[in-house]
């Protein structure tokens, strides 16, 4: 092992049966029957009511919950403010979130309020000030006012990013600006978000990435692809994941067994049977030596050791268990 190898050290650090990504200096982590959410220091910050099954990370000083097969949400102060009550619903995107009530689907505001009534058959989370939504047999999009501004028209729909929406028409993916209008005429057979300036797309089984105008920036090839994030895509070619940069340079050489995005300069990968972190020159900054391993977020990264989850900061330092948690 190498100086720029680092073993996570750990004294008393804290494991869990399950666990989540930091979101909103918080983290879900459950041990037994016990559901809780911990800071970054690794405090409990909230005790879950005993009453519900699940919670999800928070979005916008909320958290989903579960009880009994349906859903409501929880604020920081561990309070269940909207009771359980809807059979599907997302976490808060722009001030609104997604619920279904009965077959349809429609939002509610922060205080529980319903915002804009259920009437789509599907409903996304909004996204620069749109949210895709579903009419029938086909997608729109609307503003938070509830208005339809991109009548349905597509056979699908992803959520804005960077100015441009994934579409499907006649079996093809084209991608739209906010107005509706057709940026990228539908000709791919699959189509994803843009990041960095880049977007994946599928033509048969071949995947390369576009630019926002259209133009084929890296020419399909990878067996497949993942979003960019932070200058580097993970890309498979044959058995092996590497990484590319934004011009289709092979920035670290396909070599491990799994690889996923980059986040806070480290991405998790896997060699053998063993995940670490490498940083975006392919440099091991954390040794391979977990059975699973999660993205950075908000300065801590969760790994699996047996069948205990514990968190793991950029120094391969365990978070240490609070007093109240040993």
């Amino acid at each position: 092992m190498t100086d720029s190898q680092t073993l996570a050290q750990s004294d008393a650090e804290l494991s869990f049966d399950q666990a989540a990504d930091f979101s909103e200096g918080l983290a879900m982590v459950r041990r037994g029957d016990r559901l809780l959410f911990i800071d970054l220091t690794g405090n409990v910050a909230i005790a879950v009511d005993p009453n519900m099954d699940g919670a999800a990370d928070f979005s916008e000083d909320l958290a989903l919950v579960k009880a009994n097969g349906v859903y409501g949400y929880m604020n920081r102060a561990g309070e269940v403010i909207v009771p359980p009550q809807y059979l599907g619903a997302a976490s808060f995107s722009g001030g609104l979130a997604a619920i279904r009530a009965g077959t349809r689907y429609g939002y509610i505001n922060p205080a529980g309020e319903v915002a804009i009534e259920p009437q789509f058959d599907l409903a996304g989370s909004f996204a620069e000030g749109l949210a895709a939504v579903k009419l029938g047999d086909r997608y729109g999009f609307i503003a938070p006012t509830g208005k339809l501004v991109i009548d349905p028209q597509f056979e699908d729909a992803w959520r804005l990013s960077q100015g441009r929406a994934a579409v499907r028409q006649g079996g093809r993916w084209g991608y739209i600006d906010p107005t509706g209008a057709l940026v990228i005429d539908p000709q791919f057979d699959g189509a994803f978000r843009f990041a960095d300036g880049r977007a994946r797309v599928r033509q048969g089984g071949d995947w390369g990435f576009i630019d926002l105008q259209g133009n084929l920036a890296i020419a399909p090839q990878f067996s497949f692809a993942s979003d960019f994030a932070e200058g580097r895509a993970a890309v498979l070619v044959g058995a092996k994941w590497g990484y590319v940069d934004r011009q289709g340079q092979m920035a670290i050489a396909p070599q491990f067994d799994y690889a996923a995005d980059f986040s806070e300069g480290l991405a998790a990968v896997k060699q053998g049977n063993r995940y670490g972190y490498i940083n975006p020159t392919g440099t091991w900054v954390i040794a391979p030596q977990f059975d699973d391993a999660a993205a950075f977020s908000e300065g801590w990264a969760r790994v699996k050791l047996g069948n205990q989850w514990r968190y793991v900061n950029r120094q391969g330092q365990f978070l240490k268990a609070s007093p109240l948690l040993r």
